[in-house]
């Protein structure tokens, strides 16, 4: 499957919506577009994941390297609409604890 990103940039903020699946193939692509979102100080990426309805621990990968890069630059970074397999994974490695996650989490399959 594909992953369709759609960035829609207002200020300070940007949002990332996701459509469809973050592995080996699309992660990459994932990456060139959040990466220099996170590198503008004080500027605020939020991906809306409501409609990735699968992500391995490429992507994981991708929302590790973005945190990094907001660490270093005085942005921000947060994940919302999660389904529960995916929110799952942030769990199971931990991640949640250090990225900002909203909390309400959507239902998918499971």
């Amino acid at each position: 499957m594909e992953l369709t990103i759609d960035v829609v940039k207002q200020d300070m903020k940007s949002v990332i919506q996701l459509t469809g699946e973050i592995d080996a193939y699309t992660a990459p692509r994932l990456k060139s577009t959040i990466l220099p979102l996170t590198e503008e100080s004080g500027h605020t990426v939020e991906v809306d994941m409501e409609d990735v309805n699968y992500m391995d621990s490429t992507g994981l990968g991708v929302f590790i390297s973005a945190l990094k890069s907001t660490k270093e630059t005085g942005s921000h970074l947060k994940l919302v609409n999660l389904q529960s397999r995916v929110s799952r994974l942030f769990k199971i490695t931990g991640l949640d604890e250090i990225i900002d996650i909203d909390t309400a989490i959507r239902g998918g399959n499971e």
